[in-house]
């Protein structure tokens, strides 16, 4: 469900019969090039645009099994799955991934570690949830608000993502739009995602990921500090398995590791990750990721090409790959421009930065959306990792 040439071609690398189903913009492309596909408005819900309506056309394709690969299209994987597998609550879960406060409070009720979260309607309310939480971290007249984050129900990554350090940022920050949204405490610790390859109700393989910036920077697998707790990891991830009910796929929540040593749910997604993630682990575990990624999603699939497809369960690489994505420090840009330091780094792999027009400008960002490409990194110290993806975070490779 959604367009995807790597995905396309991974499919094809394993002879597996798949159909595409994504907007019409594609189906010229698809049809000069044999890719199976139906056309189909994905942004719409009506009598005559609905999953029964697009069960009855991917008949002819003898499809059994719908994969989400973005986040628009969970809630049709889900509502088509839960027909192929005669199982209503397998829509319920894919409206619970979408539903970041739903997915909230079925992680409370199962025991999971969150913040304080409620659902809000206006900047009122977002300034009455700050109170409140002043109230509950017993805070004095004069100390600093307690952090707020707001963010919307079902966009992916940071969109619409707001950090609220205080009651003025509340009416400079926040806009009639946001509205409603989902108001949540700030989480401290190192935050961090997890890939879990799920089948039977069970993780067969689990990577993890370090993130350094949010947005920015991410390598994988995780540095030495974090690998410390794996275990301790690899236990929660299993009860977030077990609360949500997820049998197949792959699922991707962000958790929160405190200098305590307590992991705090941050949220979760059962689509292809941002930040090249997949792609990144493909090529620390020597593996088709984004293959692995569609057919844990087959109930069918045999323990024999579990097996085949997915790293052994406690492998650990030797070289880590991370990637830092760059943006435009200016408003102009007119060329870019690769430091000799980078060329001359034994950890630098390639990048794939865009060279700008002649005075392009640059638009606003939305979240972390709009990168112009990335940086690629591949060594075997996770600490020299880490410096250089912050490194060249600052980096202005656009003038």
């Amino acid at each position: 469900m959604g367009w995807s040439l790597p995905v396309i071609e991974s499919m094809q690398k394993l002879n597996k019969p798949f159909v595409v189903v994504s907007f019409p913009i594609f189906e010229s492309y698809a049809k000069e090039n044999g890719i199976p596909f139906v056309s189909y408005q994905f942004d719409e819900w009506s009598d005559s645009s609905n999953s029964l309506d697009l069960h009855e056309k991917l008949k002819a394709f003898d499809v059994d099994v719908a994969v989400p690969l973005f986040e628009e299209t969970v809630e049709w994987a889900g509502a088509l799955n839960s027909i192929y597998r005669d199982d209503p609550k397998v829509l319920n879960r894919a409206f619970l991934f979408r539903n970041k406060a739903m997915m909230k409070r079925k992680a409370l009720i199962g025991g999971l570690r969150v913040g304080l979260f409620e659902e809000v309607h206006s900047k009122e309310g977002v300034k009455n949830f700050m109170k409140r939480l002043n109230e509950a971290n017993l805070q004095i007249e004069g100390e600093e608000d307690s952090w707020v984050h707001i963010k919307p129900f079902a966009s992916a990554g940071t969109v619409g993502h707001r950090l609220l350090r205080s009651m003025n940022d509340v009416d400079e920050k926040c806009e009639d739009g946001d509205f409603p949204c989902l108001a949540e405490s700030h989480l401290p610790g190192t935050e961090f995602s997890c890939e879990a390859f799920v089948h039977g109700g069970k993780i067969r393989f689990l990577n993890i990921t370090e993130y350094v910036k949010l947005g920015y920077s991410n390598f994988i697998p995780e540095g030495h500090y974090l690998h410390t707790k794996r275990d301790k990891i690899m236990k929660e991830m299993q009860k977030l398995v077990d609360i949500f009910g997820i049998e197949y796929g792959m699922i991707h929540p962000e958790w929160f590791l405190t200098a305590n040593d307590e992991l705090s749910f941050g949220e979760v997604a059962c689509r292809i990750p941002g930040g090249h993630i997949l792609e990144l682990a493909g090529k620390a575990y020597d593996f088709d990721a984004l293959g692995a990624f569609v057919l844990c999603h087959d109930p069918n699939l045999s323990e024999e090409e579990l097996n085949e497809i997915l790293p052994k369960f406690d492998v650990r690489p030797k070289e880590f790959y991370g990637n830092v994505m760059i943006y435009p420090q200016k408003n102009v840009i007119n060329k870019l421009e690769i430091p000799d330091e980078l060329r001359e780094e034994p950890y630098f792999l390639d990048h794939n930065l865009i060279p700008p027009l002649t005075n392009q400008k640059i638009d606003s960002r939305e979240g972390f959306g709009n990168h112009f490409g990335t940086v690629n990194f591949k060594g075997e110290d996770p600490d020299r990792m880490t410096e250089l993806l912050l490194h060249y975070e600052n980096v202005d490779f656009y003038h």
